[in-house]
């Protein structure tokens, strides 16, 4: 979309975990996807397109995608306009759907996503955890 941008002022990060457990040691970082690099993940099972592979079987080859959009908001302060940017899920019209903590998505439509969201999509155990490097548990 228009509005697509890459975050500037937060680095955002997905923790990954599998039945309750970070992934990774801790030392290698394999449990943490770093997705402030550009302004749109895509997320799937087909490996030579997805940004982020799910690899489960009940997630479509091109499930869902995170994408950073801008947005004028007033700030509460000033009350003057400002931009800032927020990253957004949209499920791709996924067979098993996608969720933001427990609730399924509808498909083609973008949601908001906020700090300490969980995200799930198909059936698959791993839920992912959305913080950035000004969060208080990151």
């Amino acid at each position: 979309p228009a509005e697509a941008c890459v975050p500037k002022n937060k680095k955002w990060r997905l923790y990954v975990f599998k039945n309750g457990k970070p992934l990774g040691d801790g030392g290698d970082g394999s449990g943490v996807l770093h997705i402030h690099r550009q302004s749109m993940f895509l997320l799937g099972r087909e490996r030579k397109v997805a940004d982020i592979p799910t690899d489960h079987p009940s997630c479509s080859k091109q499930h869902a995608a995170i994408q950073f959009r801008q947005i004028e908001k007033d700030d509460p302060i000033t009350g003057f306009p400002k931009k800032v940017v927020n990253p957004y899920l949209i499920d791709l019209g996924s067979t098993n759907g996608s969720f933001i903590n427990g609730d399924r998505l509808e498909p083609q439509r973008y949601y908001q996503l906020l700090e300490g969201d969980t995200l799930k999509f198909g059936s698959s155990s791993r839920e992912y955890v959305l913080l950035h490097d000004k969060s208080n548990a990151a």
